[in-house]
Parts: C-alpha cells; structure tokens; sequence
C-alpha cells in the first residue's frame, strides 16, 4: 500500500511540475484547463462501445442517410478548414518543414496555429460519432480493434500535444493528416448518398494506402527532426515514431486482410 502511495504522490508531483511547462496560451480554452472533461468524452465513448451492440441487439437498424451526408461533408469542411488555417497560418509564420521550434509568444500567426491544432484536436471528439453511426446500423463488423484504437488515442494523445506543443512541429502531421481527412470524408459523404454514386467510388482502397504513406512520412520527418536536432521536445518526437509504427503495423494488416488477401480468390473467379 504504501509504494502504491508513493506512486500516486509521484505521479501528483510530476503532472503539478509538468504544467509549469505548458503553453500558457491554450490553459483557459475549451477543454484544455486540465485532462479530465477529454478523459471523460473517452469513457463515455468506451462506454457506449459496450452497452450500444447490447442496446442495439434486439431492434432493427437505424438508416440515417440523411445524418450521414450531412455529417461527412460537415467533416469535409472542418477538416478543410483546419488545413487552411494551418497552411496560412505557417506561411505567414515563415514555417520550416524540416525543424520548427514551438513559439510560445502571442503573435498573430503563433496563436493562429495553435487555435487550428485545437480546432484539430476537437475533430477528433467529433470523430467519435463515426463509431456511434456504425453501431446504431448495427455495421459491428467496422468496429474493429485498430477503429478504436485510432479513434480513442487520437483525441486523448492530442490534448496532450495541445497542452503543451501547440506550434512547431505538431503542425506537420495535422496539415497532413487533415488533407487525407478530407479525401475520407469526402469519400464516405458520396458513398452516403446512395447506390448510384457508390459505383463511381473505386478508388476506397487507395485511401488506405494514403495513409499508409502519411504514417512513413510522418517517420522520415520525425527522424530527419531528431537527426538535425531540432529544437522541439524529444519526448515527443520518440512517441510520434512510436504512435506511428503502431499505425504502419494496424493499417497494413488491414490493407492485406481486405484488398491482398482475397487477391487470388478474385483472380481464379475471373
């Protein structure tokens, strides 16, 4: 009992000196005052993980395609948007894309980035209605292992990154992983609108390689950060190689199970 107390003392101490550390900037914006409402939107999610197929079970699916249009291409806009501002903001901050330090000044453009990545951190919460969706049309098959994992940790990870490196090189990966949302959401919006638009909508496989390629990338870029030594936190750089791999690992088992796989078996029908 009492190492447990001393863990707990330890780990009370060290989050009390790491917001010594943090971007006073983002403290009083929505959300960001400390990690409990995000932890909370993330339990609330696994919650609805568990009891949503068991309330669902016995009761016909719901077919909100009217919902679906208008949440993808409301997502198209977001994320359009985020990659807008990121975009602008940086250019007019004169951005580097092999090495920027986080500025944690008030300047226009500095501030600028930081409300993108917090508005970029949000869509991830708003992401979570993709699992909603899926379980109330009873689509359980969609809500696999790396759907969770990459919906739960992308928002609750983020905070993290918008606590305390709001600017610099966080905004890589968001830029690009907000233009690949927009292609998905674009994607998913057209498939929403019904059979006559789903069969224009060959290219579903190339998206998966597109991300694929993103998470290399974002690899190539960390590393080639870390090599110049770049002035960003370490820690950080280390956990986005880390996350990354996780994706490389989860995405291309996807890729193999889905397109690769059934390869010969479609070859031998034809």
């Amino acid at each position: 009992m009492e190492i447990l107390t001393h863990l707990f003392n330890d780990t009370v101490e060290f989050y009390k000196w790491s917001l010594t550390i943090a971007d006073k900037r983002v403290q009083k914006w929505p959300l960001m005052d400390n990690p409990l409402p995000t932890l909370a939107i993330s339990s609330s999610y696994l919650l609805f993980l568990w009891l949503g197929p068991k309330y669902m079970k016995n009761r016909e699916p719901f077919q909100l395609r009217k919902t679906l249009i208008v949440y993808n291409f409301s997502m198209v806009f977001l994320n359009f948007f985020i990659f807008k501002e990121l975009f602008m903001a940086a250019r007019s901050a004169s951005y580097s894309y092999i090495c920027q330090r986080v500025d944690y000044s008030d300047d226009p453009n500095e501030v600028r980035v930081a409300g993108a990545l917090w508005w970029y951190f949000v869509s991830k919460g708003v992401e979570y209605l993709d699992t909603v969706f899926f379980i109330l049309r009873k689509k359980f098959n969609q809500v696999s292992f790396l759907h969770v994992y990459h919906h739960c940790t992308m928002f609750t990870l983020w905070w993290i990154g918008i606590k305390w490196v709001a600017g610099g090189q966080s905004f890589f990966g968001a830029h690009m992983n907000a233009a690949i949302h927009v292609l998905m959401y674009l994607y998913y919006g057209l498939a929403s609108c019904g059979p006559k638009i789903q069969k224009y909508l060959w290219w579903k496989k190339y998206l998966t390689i597109i991300q694929m390629i993103q998470f290399h990338v974002t690899i190539g870029h960390t590393a080639l950060s870390l090599y110049v030594d770049c002035d960003f936190p370490h820690w950080m750089h280390y956990s986005l190689i880390c996350y990354a791999i996780t994706f490389i690992v989860l995405f291309g088992n996807f890729y193999y199970q889905t397109y690769r796989r059934q390869q010969p078996r479609r070859d031998a029908s034809s």
